[in-house]
């Protein structure tokens, strides 16, 4: 089962990553976990691309207001941070 839960959140960051390389105009590969979204050129607007694209991909609300992004109820701090968030709000659906 383990085993399982490490392989869905590999496909989990391997997708919430295509989103933001998407958004970044790069490709995936080139991602580390320590990126952040700001250092990849991705503004306000493509922040909450990259939140719709994740709703949209994982059928998940993200709890995040883009007229307050510096109080996020949703960690955007780094590449890393967003696919923890994601697994987690995957991880709760399922429950």
């Amino acid at each position: 089962m383990g085993l399982d839960i490490m392989h869905g959140n590999d496909l989990i960051a391997e997708r919430v990553k295509a989103i933001i390389a998407e958004q970044a105009l790069i490709e995936a590969s080139e991602l580390t976990l320590q990126c952040r979204l700001a250092d990849l050129g991705i503004d306000s607007l493509g922040l909450v691309e990259c939140i719709f694209g994740i709703e949209e991909a994982f059928g998940v609300s993200v709890p995040f207001n883009a007229n307050t992004p510096d109080q996020p109820g949703f960690d955007i701090s780094s590449v890393g941070a967003i696919i923890a968030e994601v697994e987690k709000l995957v991880a709760r659906q399922a429950a």
